[in-house]
């Protein structure tokens, strides 16, 4: 597979339609303060377009601060000062039987005081208990396509241009599964690193609360403002494991664009070796799947909103029969296996290489339980490739890795030991300064003056 270094200066655009996305970290500090009122004003365009806001306005923000002006946004599942998150669910955010919150949550406490400005709260799925995201957002790639799920509108936002970053959560893969369905960039941090006071919880074994953004850059500016314990080293992993037998399993355009990307980072002196991993990786889905079940349904099982939403019922039916000798027996299970699953997937390397998913981001018609071409297996394919990272507590960064057949993007995973987000960030941006996938813009907004498109470009 050849492949070719791009001038990080030029855009991979290779219709020469549209000007690519610039980053935060990119942009020279006299042009922030214009840029983030112009994302302010550009929001309610992408709104418009694409429904992945469910309320816009610019909250108060310290005027300096290593992320002063950094325009972001909040999926609708954080407590702030005076407004009930509405977590999916239609009227949530108005239901008088709770208070409303007197805190914001503890994240958006961190980007508020280091000076980002955050200007509303993103679309997601019911409860976060879903990975198509269908019925919320639109995809800005093509609307007939998911936008991937829980965590859609923020991925959206960003893949539209009205923010330069936004918060999501990842229980099973919700913030990398719509990273690959909108072409964007994702970081699951490992579990406990980023706090979680003032969110909602689904399954609290295995929830994490991360960021989308346009690179892997501005996530590295952004990342030490969440995890204040962590450290972030700024050097790549010098050894990479690639799951081979994950790209071998996938839709042939997954496993191109992939293994192009694999290229490209060889191509910035890490040292590649190939290892299995699927059986691992399928090993954890059985007690996963029952951990998310029984939890999801102890935390929302008596939530009345819940039926309004059909589907969701059922997914959280599945769970209340399971009884805490199987949640204590599975949970047990997983803890005795996460050492040597952790050894057999990867050695000696610092990190693993696989897709985002094994198949191309689906048509809404394929995800859409109200579909008559509708497919449960398609929904299951989803996080096939991403919730053994949170079985396991794994950071983990979702790389965009070029576009599938239908000129929809694909992503790479880089994924890491616990503790080892730094050098996972680290490689992600190596990568990104070689290529152009992660600037390339949506056919349709080229149209709208974004202003994130890059000058002069």
């Amino acid at each position: 597979m050849s492949w070719t270094i791009q001038n990080p200066e030029v855009p991979d655009d290779p219709d020469g339609a549209a000007r690519g996305f610039a980053d935060w970290s990119g942009l020279p500090s006299a042009a922030r303060a214009d840029t983030a009122a112009a994302c302010a004003a550009w929001a309610p365009e992408v709104q418009a377009r694409f429904g992945c806001f469910v309320a816009l306005g610019t909250a108060e923000a310290e005027a300096t601060g290593p992320l002063a002006g950094l325009p972001y946004a909040a999926k609708d599942m954080f407590d702030s000062v005076g407004r009930s998150p509405g977590c999916g669910l239609p009227g949530a955010a108005d239901d008088a039987a709770a208070p409303a919150p007197e805190r914001a949550a503890a994240v958006l406490e961190r980007l508020d005081g280091a000076g980002a400005r955050r200007i509303g709260f993103t679309t997601m799925t019911a409860l976060a208990y879903e990975p198509s995201g269908v019925g919320k957002a639109l995809n800005p790639w093509n609307r007939e396509f998911v936008p991937g799920g829980s965590s859609s509108g923020s991925a959206v936002a960003v893949a539209a241009g009205a923010v330069f970053a936004a918060l999501g959560s990842d229980t099973a893969g919700s913030l990398r599964i719509p990273a690959q369905a909108c072409g964007v960039t994702a970081w699951k941090p490992t579990y406990g690193a980023v706090p979680v006071a003032g969110a909602m919880t689904l399954a609290p074994s295995l929830d994490t609360i991360g960021l989308l953004a346009r690179s892997a850059r501005d996530i590295q500016l952004i990342a030490p403002v969440l995890a204040t314990d962590m450290e972030f080293a700024s050097e790549p992993p010098a050894r990479v494991a690639i799951l081979s037998d994950t790209l071998a399993a996938s839709e042939p355009p997954i496993e191109a664009a992939c293994r192009e990307a694999v290229e490209a980072i060889a191509a910035c002196g890490v040292s590649l070796e190939e290892r299995p991993g699927l059986p691992a990786i399928e090993a954890l889905s059985d007690p996963l799947f029952l951990i998310l079940q029984a939890e999801a349904a102890a935390q929302h099982g008596g939530f009345s909103l819940a039926a309004r939403d059909l589907t969701l019922a059922r997914r959280l039916a599945k769970g209340r029969d399971i009884t805490p000798d199987r949640l204590a027996a599975a949970k047990a299970a997983l803890s005795g296996a996460t050492a040597p699953i952790l050894d057999s997937l990867f050695g000696a390397a610092g990190a693993i290489l696989l897709p985002v998913m094994p198949i191309r981001t689906p048509p809404v018609a394929v995800a859409d339980p109200a579909s008559p071409d509708f497919r449960a297996a398609t929904l299951y394919q989803l996080s096939a490739y991403t919730r053994f990272v949170n079985a396991l507590g794994l950071p983990a960064v979702a790389v965009p890795a070029g576009f599938d057949d239908r000129g929809l993007p694909v992503a790479l995973q880089i994924v890491g030991r616990p503790g080892t987000d730094g050098p996972l960030l680290a490689l992600a941006a190596a990568l990104q300064a070689r290529t152009g996938w992660h600037r390339r813009r949506p056919s349709d907004i080229t149209d709208f003056p974004s202003p994130l498109a890059e000058r002069g470009s």
